[in-house]
């Protein structure tokens, strides 16, 4: 629990923040897995490449973006004329790090003529090499939107891989076999035990950043119980609690997500699928590294412009298909989306 002590010190460090991101004309993006401390101070609490484009339209010269490292690059992308700082370097991602721009030079050599459909929890120089990025959200959408007939490699999440080979029926399809190191706390024995503690409880997955697509990977393959799922975008999951009639919720995706959950839901209960669904890198980022980012303009996160500009395509490609749709276990749904 936060001492009184403790929450003035976290008070003066806001209001520090807050002033100085004001005098230097800068928003600050938080993504939903930070501290809580760090989302209450942020500008835009959401998804990657949610936070990304809000950025894009604001006038602001600089962007500090509470994240993980390839996040800050997506954001300089789309910003190009903007300074893009990470607080800390140290904030990596373990899906990302499962494949670099060689090793998809190599994987494309040995399967000439194949789109290359990358999640968009990659590096740039990795988008670079893609043809379309999508999003846990359109994964299903942007796949069958290529002639059934072209070979697709899709990366670098196996589990959304599998989920959408499953889904669309493409046997053409390849899957780099990475994976993010959170979902390894969200199994299904972890899933149906807490299902069955509380019977009565909604279960809601968010699979962004591959933490939960396990968890869809199992609901689709059938090993999870599919009555009273949610597959939900971010807006999805945060909206979910105000329009059921369900008092308590199962959460499946990283535990940074509950406390915006109970903060823009309250009196609703929510229960994390997994306690050890913790993402230490987005957990490296503090308020005293927010305000030394600002203060001394680090660490600038930058992308040179012709990998960049080959990145950007493969996300307007993306977009152009159908921008954001949601997640589904079926291919037909329709949802709005929001991721």
């Amino acid at each position: 629990m936060t001492t009184t002590a403790g929450q003035g010190e976290v008070a003066a460090l806001h209001g520090d923040i807050r002033e100085l991101a004001k005098q230097r004309n800068a928003v600050i993006l938080s993504h939903n897995y930070e501290r809580p401390e760090v989302q209450d101070v942020a500008d835009f609490v959401g998804d990657s490449l949610g936070l990304s484009r809000e950025a894009a339209k604001t006038d602001a010269e600089i962007i500090v973006f509470c994240g993980v490292h390839f996040m800050a690059e997506t954001a300089a992308i789309l910003s190009p004329r903007k300074m893009v700082l990470l607080p800390d370097l140290a904030a990596g991602c373990s899906l990302a790090a499962t494949v670099d721009g060689e090793q998809l030079r190599e994987w494309k050599a040995e399967h000439p003529g194949a789109a290359v459909v990358s999640y968009v929890n990659t590096t740039a120089a990795v988008k670079a090499e893609s043809d379309y990025c999508c999003t846990s959200g359109n994964a299903v959408e942007i796949v069958n939107s290529i002639p059934a007939d072209r070979e697709i490699l899709f990366l670098p999440d196996m589990f959304l891989g599998a989920h959408v080979r499953r889904v669309t029926g493409r046997e053409n399809m390849h899957v780099w076999m990475g994976e993010c190191h959170v979902h390894a706390g969200i199994d299904p024995e972890h899933i149906n035990a807490r299902r069955a503690m509380h019977p009565g409880a909604e279960f809601l997955i968010h699979p962004e950043c591959g933490c939960a697509t396990s968890a869809v990977e199992a609901v689709s393959a059938g090993d999870v119980d599919p009555e009273g799922v949610q597959i939900l975008s971010t807006e999805g999951m945060i909206n979910r609690p105000r329009i059921s009639s369900a008092s308590e919720f199962i959460v499946a995706t990283e535990t940074g997500i509950l406390h915006r959950l109970r903060r823009e839901n309250p009196g609703k209960r929510f229960i994390a699928a997994s306690e050890l669904a913790v993402c230490a890198f987005m957990k490296v980022t503090t308020l005293p590294k927010v305000l030394s980012s600002l203060e001394r303009l680090q660490h600038h996160i930058t992308v040179d412009a012709g990998t960049a500009a080959r990145a950007r395509k493969a996300i307007e490609r993306m977009i152009a298909i159908g921008g954001h749709h949601p997640l589904s276990l079926k291919p037909e749904t329709t949802e709005d989306p929001g991721e």
